[in-house]
């Protein structure tokens, strides 16, 4: 296969997904295949959460929609136009995926494939439907693509080169057993968001997205807020209660009854609204249902700090206070040149 004809697969892959949302999912008579997978997709997305309770339709409808927006043609022309991409020099890579929230390992699935390799996959034990579906509608699109994905259950074997993303604890593991193959290896990280005070209330709103999109389960969810000395989060609260539902969600809210039950037994200082708790904490890692709060005393401070924990972050989220921070309300939008981790797949596949 060309690179061209790899890219108009995902392509059209984009189009099948652009075809699905919450409110309504309506056929295009021009999306390949529709009559093979538009129906037993909407099966899929709706028995999603019995596979996995975090999976609402919601979480995974916005999953799809944003692919469906990364993947046109003027978006992947742009992110594969900085690379020379040789598909003659092919290798299997193994991926060990997250199953944190739906298709978060899509993307290292599509690097591997876009760069004419051949593609091993051990998804989680959380996330076992949604890309093999995926990988089938591509497949049939272009069967050449058939010899070049292979779903595993049991031990990873007869690969090149592995890209693994997991907690601090199995990224050991990863690191040990992989140490004589070339990798990738993702540990946990989290996002944070820093304030000044002057921020309104659609700029707090859009916060809120940043928090509570997949409950608060990806490395891109803002789990920390550094707040000026003085600060005081009426405001916060008072934008943020566009998410109350969130508490109807049962999985949810065991988590944040659990978690607020752990802090007050332990004498903590909370801030609560009954469905989010603020802790101050130095940790940039917060359990669900609950944001941590730090307090600075100048930004430029808190920049070199933040700085110096670069390999803690995902995202920096701000009005503009911190170099190279993301807008408010858009770290689940990243595109297709935006890495985990800031590490570039497709250079270590193109360099291994």
């Amino acid at each position: 296969m060309t690179l061209e004809t790899k890219k108009s697969v995902f392509v059209e892959l984009g189009k099948f997904l652009s075809q699905f949302s919450e409110d309504t999912s309506s056929r295009k008579a021009t999306v390949l295949h529709n009559d093979l997978f538009f129906d037993d997709f909407i099966k899929l997305i709706k028995l999603s959460q019995s596979h996995n309770g975090w999976y609402t339709p919601e979480q995974v409808y916005f999953s799809i929609n944003s692919w469906a927006k990364a993947l046109t043609e003027v978006n992947l022309e742009k992110w594969l136009s900085a690379y020379e991409i040789d598909s003659t020099k092919q290798k299997k890579i193994a991926l060990i995926l997250a199953g944190n929230i739906p298709l978060v390992g899509f993307h290292d699935f599509l690097s591997v494939l876009i760069t004419g390799n051949s593609v091993l996959v051990k998804t989680s034990s959380n996330d076992q439907h949604l890309l093999p579906f995926i990988a089938k509608y591509i497949t049939s699109i272009e069967p050449e693509f058939l010899d070049k994905i292979t779903f595993v259950e049991g031990k990873l074997e007869h690969f090149d080169a592995v890209i693994a993303t997991g907690s601090n604890n199995t990224a050991r593991y990863f690191e040990y057993y992989f140490k004589d193959k070339p990798s990738i290896i993702r540990k946990s990280r989290n996002s944070v968001a820093v304030l000044n005070g002057t921020e309104n209330k659609e700029h707090l709103i859009a916060l809120g997205e940043d928090i509570f999109r997949y409950f608060g389960l990806g490395c891109r969810n803002v789990s920390k807020l550094f707040v000026p000395k003085g600060y005081t989060f009426e405001a916060f609260f008072e934008a943020i209660f566009a998410y109350q539902e969130v508490i109807h969600y049962e999985k949810y809210a065991n988590n944040y009854d659990y978690n607020k039950a752990v802090f007050l037994m332990s004498n903590f200082k909370l801030l609560d609204n009954g469905f989010l708790t603020l802790k101050e904490d130095k940790s940039h890692a917060s359990p669900i249902s609950s944001v941590f709060y730090e307090f600075y005393d100048n930004i430029e401070d808190l920049q070199t700090r933040l700085s110096s924990e670069n390999e803690q972050l995902q995202c920096i989220v701000s009005n503009k206070l911190i170099e190279n921070s993301i807008a408010f309300g858009q770290t689940q939008y990243p595109n297709l040149w935006d890495y985990a981790d800031n590490v570039d797949t497709i250079s270590f596949l193109l360099t291994t």
